[in-house]
């Protein structure tokens, strides 16, 4: 992955061949030009999540009409930090009473979640 600096507050990756945009809000300096770093984190989360119910679903071939997922996210008004993230799963009519539980189990399964409950070590060095 490289990272570059395109101008004003925007921050670019390059990654596998795709281009991935970022900007700030324009309250913090940005031209609100693309999704911001911490929302595409989110968005990371949220999409790793629906994918593994996506998968629960086709493996069982289970229809996925209807079904849909939410992210909502809470922080402590002190510290202004995330202090939660709650996943709804809204699934389709006729969803099977028996697989309610372990859908939920395979969507925990999610590597974006793994890695905020058990973090690697990161870290930064110049050159």
């Amino acid at each position: 992955m490289e990272i570059t600096f395109p101008g004003g507050v925007r921050v670019n990756a390059q990654y596998n061949g795709f281009d991935i945009a970022t900007d700030q809000p324009e309250k913090n300096g940005g031209e609100n030009s693309a999704p911001a770093p911490f929302d595409l984190f989110l968005v990371s989360l949220g999409t790793c999540a629906g994918f593994y119910a996506l998968r629960f679903c086709q493996q069982r071939e289970l229809t996925t009409d209807g079904m849909r997922m939410s992210l909502t996210t809470r922080r402590n008004p002190e510290t202004k930090r995330l202090d939660r993230i709650e996943i709804t799963l809204n699934l389709p009519d006729g969803f099977p009473e028996k697989y309610r539980g372990a859908i939920i189990r395979a969507t925990d399964q999610c590597a974006v979640k793994k890695v905020l409950v058990d973090p690697p070590e990161i870290e930064l060095v110049t050159v």
